[in-house]
């Protein structure tokens, strides 16, 4: 399991690297076909643990969105 985690922290910080600031449900949609959302979020939660990323909440027309950008 930790294997599979490990890869999609990388996808994900590939990902992020070629667009920063993306929503945390177009992540989860990226890696869908690849990775459980479990995985996807065991590998954020790695990355903001090893302090790689930011997970900010924006509010637009009063509705809340949540992005993940790259430190």
């Amino acid at each position: 399991m930790i294997t599979k985690v490990g890869y999609a922290a990388g996808e994900i910080w590939h990902l992020l690297n070629s667009e920063n600031g993306q929503a945390v449900t177009k992540i989860k949609n990226a890696l869908k076909a690849d990775y459980p959302d479990l995985v996807t979020s065991l590998a954020l939660g790695w990355l903001l643990r090893e302090n790689k990323i930011d997970i900010v909440e924006e509010v637009v027309k009063g509705k809340t969105s949540t992005k993940v950008i790259l430190k």
